[in-house]
């Protein structure tokens, strides 16, 4: 297990430790609430990078995701996910919660946007989306990463869930996220016990910034007690495997390790089906 500063996890996360010892609420509206749109449109060749609810043809109602992106923000990829759930009959919103805030980055501490921050605006997002006719009330789900992913997991903790809103996520698709950090205060658990929304957790076995084994016993643990998780890992894989844009990026992260990322295309592939069918069925993973 790493240990971070103490520093460095307070303006990360905010809080530091354990859930009942801070105020999440107090946490999340460090940021203001986010203005989102009012009205979907169709993606085109040169649409602009920029957050965005994307709709299929047709009166719907159909499935929705909320897609949530990485601690660097919107990247090109994400509008190719978006373009994936199009295909696939669902609504995307592309939200961003760092750009309408003047944020470039949350990658490197300190931040005026924070993890509790990312929850309450996927949370919106939900509510935001179930307003629309177009959109199945009972299949919103959230695909994120890494940042986006960690969001996902809390989000399908009951506990967390119930912080922000009467509304849960109907599943969620977790990309490369870190599921624990330790500190020397105590532990933050991202992937909780009380997690009770279908989750799928895929990673990469190479991926030394949010490390599969920081994941595993836990999901192991969690599916002996009964809780609706699956995952996957993919061998010699890297964080980011589907950021075309980074491929071959190194950089040292926010708790000092050397981590380069290495696009896979055959990875992102099968990365999208499992994750599509997964949503599709969130009771019988993809195997």
């Amino acid at each position: 297990m790493r240990t971070l500063t103490l520093c460095a996890l307070l303006v990360f996360l905010l809080p530091g430790w354990a859930l009942a010892q801070f105020d999440i609420r107090a946490a999340a509206n460090q940021a203001p609430d986010l203005t989102f749109p009012e009205a979907p449109r169709k993606p085109g060749p040169y649409s602009s990078l920029e957050m965005a609810i994307y709709k299929p043809d047709g009166a719907g109602p159909f499935p929705a995701l909320v897609l949530v992106h990485t601690c660097g923000g919107l990247r090109p990829e994400i509008q190719d996910w978006a373009k994936h759930a199009l295909e696939r009959g669902y609504v995307a919103f592309v939200i961003d919660s760092l750009g309408p805030r003047g944020v470039k980055s949350v990658c490197i501490p300190p931040s005026p946007v924070n993890i509790w921050r990312g929850v309450k605006d996927a949370f919106q997002a939900l509510e935001h989306l179930q307003r629309f006719d177009f959109v199945d009330q009972s299949r919103v789900g959230l695909m994120g990463f890494s940042w986006g992913g960690m969001v996902g997991l809390l989000a399908s903790s009951r506990s967390v869930a119930a912080t922000f809103s009467s509304k849960r996520f109907a599943s969620v698709a977790s990309f490369y996220p870190a599921c624990y950090f330790s500190t020397a205060r105590g532990a933050v658990e991202f992937l909780r016990p009380d997690t009770d929304r279908p989750t799928l957790v895929l990673m990469g076995e190479l991926d030394n910034e949010t490390p599969p084994a920081d994941c595993l016993p836990r999901l192991e643990t969690l599916k002996g007690k009964g809780a609706p998780v699956s995952w996957h890992l993919y061998p010699k894989t890297t964080h980011c495997w589907d950021c075309a844009s980074l491929d071959n990026l190194t950089k040292t992260d926010f708790q000092g390790n050397r981590v380069t990322y290495r696009y896979d295309s055959a990875v992102t592939r099968d990365s999208a089906r499992r994750a599509f069918e997964f949503l599709a069925n969130p009771a019988s993973p993809a195997p």
